[in-house]
């Protein structure tokens, strides 16, 4: 069995991963030029569930590597208003999660993939072969061949636009400023496992980063051979704001926070301005099972959700039940297109709890906006 999976994002990698370390020929594709090609996205946080998927992507060496790289999920959430003054407070549900960096982890997955994965390879379309395989085309005008292809290219998939055409993704009304701070001077403001900060139409989240040791330092001593960025500890905030971005920076954020308290202007700006703006929010179409074929999706394409829709989480979840059902193809278990079905009926109830726990999110701002 061959397996071409479109996309390095995490959901994709952890599948490359499980695959090979059962023995299937997977080959990996990305679009971007390298690994640093573009910023990789900021602190995100894993479940129980989700937590042990991405062990079982891991190679077992590795695991002291993604303890040592992980931030703690530790003690009590708050809200407070502008000024800081505590709202209120909240237990965490979950005592076992962990917080990861996304281009640290991104780095720790690629580890040992080297010779199955290829950057710069944009995917133009796929083609369904008369005996049941697919062949992807590139840009570059290069084919491969597989049994399966697999479409992890995120929201904006290349393979969902050709397999699922109907599906939109639409701007929702409320944008947002994300960003990140080095976390010096600033750890105060999140005593507990975040801070919410609740105003009159702005909602500010604030979540910290702070790796358990440094993520070069644990690479060299734990895993010499697994090359990590040098990214150090920080404060990733988010703001929630009602209507459309007039502006890409950050200007117009710093001035609706004008009477602020200063610690919380100050966390603005001294944001990383290379890795800090202002974008749209958006979310893709409910998901519905399709009719199987031997072209699947996988995390963020196959259920795209704003923020709050437990995209990573969902991602190597996936990975885990599509590389069991593949092994069960490969082994003679199941057959191709019902283990698929299998998996993408699973998925697409991912999916639903996903937007579910978005929803949750949104609600939530609205709620405190009203309240503010």
């Amino acid at each position: 069995m061959k397996v071409v999976v479109i996309g390095a994002g995490l959901g994709g990698l952890a599948l490359a991963q499980r695959l090979l370390d059962a023995g299937i020929d997977v080959r990996v594709y990305e679009r971007d030029s390298a690994i640093e090609a573009r910023f990789q996205g900021y602190r995100i946080g894993f479940g129980a569930e989700g937590l042990k998927a991405l062990y079982g992507a891991v190679q077992p060496r590795l695991y002291p590597l993604l303890e040592a790289v992980s931030g703690l999920v530790e003690n009590t959430g708050r809200v407070v208003d502008s000024q800081l003054n505590v709202l209120g407070e909240k237990e965490r549900d979950d005592d076992e999660g962990r917080m990861y960096d996304r281009n640290v982890l991104r780095h720790l997955l690629i580890a040992g993939l080297e010779e199955h994965l290829r950057y710069d390879m944009k995917l133009d379309r796929y083609e369904e072969l008369p005996d049941g395989r697919v062949r992807a085309h590139f840009a570059d005008g290069t084919t491969d061949d597989a049994d399966v292809l697999v479409g992890a290219d995120g929201a904006g998939s290349t393979v969902r636009r050709q397999l699922l055409p109907h599906i939109g993704i639409h701007d929702l009304p409320v944008y947002g400023a994300i960003g990140r701070t080095p976390i010096d001077g600033f750890e105060h403001l999140i005593p507990g496992w975040s801070t919410m900060v609740s105003a009159r139409n702005v909602q500010l989240m604030l979540g910290k980063m702070k790796f358990q040791r440094p993520p070069v330092q644990a690479a060299a001593e734990l895993a010499p051979d697994v090359t990590l960025p040098d990214t150090p500890s920080y404060i990733r905030w988010v703001l929630l704001l009602p209507g459309t971005p007039e502006t890409l920076d950050l200007q117009p954020v710093l001035d609706l926070m004008a009477d602020w308290h200063p610690d919380l202007k100050a966390l603005i700006a001294h944001a990383d301005v290379n890795n800090s703006g202002v974008s749209p929010i958006k979310e893709g179409d409910p998901i519905e099972p399709w009719p199987t074929r031997a072209v699947t999706l996988l995390g963020d394409s196959a259920h795209p959700a704003p923020p709050g829709g437990l995209g990573a989480n969902l991602a190597v979840i996936d990975a885990e039940l599509l590389a069991d059902k593949l092994i069960a193809v490969r082994d003679g278990h199941e057959d191709k297109l019902g283990a698929l079905a299998g998996y993408e009926r699973q998925s697409c109830e991912n999916g639903r709890i996903g937007r579910e726990s978005a929803a949750q999110v949104f609600k939530d701002f609205a709620k405190l906006r009203a309240e503010a």
